[in-house]
């Protein structure tokens, strides 16, 4: 019988190496990948069952590379393992068709219990942002989810590059656009939020999770 096939992205290596020897004897781990763009392709390439991925990484965050995966009509099974303890995040993720969203300071026999729980169909959330999810969907909490959802994708990820400190040049030779466009994207971006000037697109792009500090 073949086992269930995995894909990891995290961008601590130490990281992987720790949820390879975690998963490795029940599953098969066919790639550990340390950057969004680069688990997109990975995920096309590879025949998957589930991708284990972080929401920040560099050049494309792992909401976005999942939303791109999805763009091409790939379904794996998609746990989120995070430090954001906040049911913002989580809401996001589910909404988007994830299975599962687990927090980096719970016990790895948790993770393994994700791991079984979305193979069979369910949904696994970390116990300590269950209830602040369930209010969410309850309509008792307010939050930002929807300022993220005025951005197209491809907005994000300019926002996601700029945040990380590269030119319009280095953005444009990275997405394969022009950087006139890299420019319209930006000016787009702090119009429709409302931002004044690098330093506040910076600190959005923190605040959201776009990128890791």
């Amino acid at each position: 019988m073949n086992k269930v096939k995995l894909l990891l992205a995290d961008d601590h290596r130490i990281v992987l190496d720790g949820l390879r020897n975690l998963l490795e004897a029940d599953y098969e781990v066919v790639g550990m990948v340390e950057d969004g763009h680069t688990l997109v392709n990975e995920a096309l390439r590879l025949r998957l069952d589930v991708i284990i991925t972080d929401i920040s990484m560099p050049s494309l965050n792992g909401i976005d590379a999942i939303q791109q995966i999805r763009k091409k009509g790939l379904n794996p099974k998609v746990i989120f393992l995070t430090m954001h303890n906040d049911a913002l995040y989580a809401k996001e993720v589910l909404d988007m068709g994830a299975s599962g969203f687990v927090l980096k300071h719970s016990a790895s026999s948790e993770l393994l219990t994700a791991v079984q729980e979305v193979l069979r169909g369910h949904t696994h959330i970390s116990p300590a942002i269950s209830q602040e999810l369930l209010r969410l969907y309850k309509g008792q909490a307010d939050g930002p989810e929807g300022v993220l959802g005025k951005l197209s994708l491809r907005q994000r990820e300019v926002m996601q590059l700029l945040a990380e400190g590269k030119s319009a040049k280095e953005i444009a030779r990275v997405l394969k656009i022009s950087s006139r466009t890299v420019e319209f994207h930006k000016y787009t971006i702090m119009q429709q939020l409302e931002i004044k000037n690098s330093a506040e697109l910076i600190h959005f792009a923190i605040k959201h999770g776009i990128v890791s500090i």
